[in-house]
């Protein structure tokens, strides 16, 4: 019982789409970082260039409170758009990288349990306790990876809370200032 060249050419391709996909998404997430990142200066410029002609026209104290004030509050919001939006990307991207090592490990999975039964049925005599402890392995390591698998789609989900709590926070603690 031998691999064959056939064999670890479909392997090879495999991995190589599944890194080739996995660095898409990666330059794909990355991309719109880059975009939000660059959207939020160019505007934080323009807002303190507003800002700064605001400032040069005052003619009182209680004026440049009055245009601080007014200048806080689209800032703040500004601001929570941008968390918003660059968390939205990494959850895509987690979702994305998730996918990718799922697949991975179901096709390997898939491939060690045709081996394995091959095997099984080439075995010389006597060799049955050996198979057992094989599969056994193999059904134990399947549902350690999904066990994580859960725990990681929990911690998740639990993130996506806190984000939601701290969005409505901050949104609450901004309409209090204003």
């Amino acid at each position: 019982m031998y691999v064959t060249p056939e064999q670890i050419a479909a392997t090879n391709k495999s991995n190589v789409e599944a890194v080739l996909g996995f660095a898409q998404s990666n330059f794909a997430a990355l991309e719109k970082i880059s975009a939000l990142n660059f959207n939020a200066a160019k505007t934080a410029f323009e807002d303190a260039l507003a800002h700064a002609k605001a400032v040069m026209g005052v003619k009182d104290v209680q004026e440049l409170v009055n245009i601080n004030a007014a200048a806080a509050q689209p800032a703040m919001e500004k601001m929570i758009a941008w968390q918003r939006g660059v968390y939205e990307v990494v959850t895509q991207s987690q979702a994305e990288v998730s996918r990718y090592v799922e697949l991975q490990a179901q096709e390997t999975n898939k491939a060690v349990a045709a081996y394995v039964d091959k095997y099984a049925k080439n075995a010389p005599a006597g060799s049955d306790m050996a198979v057992a402890a094989v599969k056994s392995a193999l059904a134990a390591a399947n549902s350690a990876y999904d066990t994580l698998t859960k725990a990681a789609k929990q911690a998740t989900e639990l993130a996506e809370a806190n984000m939601a709590a701290a969005t409505a926070a901050a949104t609450s603690a901004k309409k209090k200032a204003a």
